[in-house]
């Protein structure tokens, strides 16, 4: 598969999906964590995608590149936190947490790889 845009990497497409669920799944937080879980948690899930699509775009410099998808992969590391603040303050039960948790781990490892092998992906200069 041709890569043309962000929303063309796997990796993208996993986070994407994985913040919408945490999305619906932040709905039923309590008032009280609005300004708190809720908006952190919502926050760094969209976060990962955000920066992968400027990594995508930024692929003309390494340092660049590897730059914010480090940023994209801390932030899948932060939401992984949050889920379970969630789990231990009682709003998400474990059973629904997991699966989450472990989408972020498969996240993480892509984009581990993908920064290890920043090279393939950097776009080379036509001379």
């Amino acid at each position: 598969m041709k890569i043309t845009t962000h929303r063309d990497l796997e990796v993208y497409q996993r986070a994407f999906t994985t913040a919408m669920t945490i999305f619906a799944l932040s709905r039923s937080f309590p008032p009280e964590e609005r300004f708190a879980l809720t908006d952190q948690i919502r926050r760094s899930s969209r976060s990962v995608c955000s920066n992968t699509a400027e990594a995508r775009r930024k692929r003309r410099y390494t340092a660049a590149f590897i730059s914010k998808l480090s940023d994209a992969e801390g932030e899948a590391a932060e939401t992984q936190v949050w889920l379970e603040f969630a789990v231990k303050c009682g709003y998400v039960p474990r059973e629904d947490a997991a699966p989450l948790y472990r989408a972020y781990e498969a996240i993480i490892r892509t984009l581990v790889g993908l920064i290890t092998h920043a090279d393939k992906w950097i776009l080379k200069e036509r001379t």
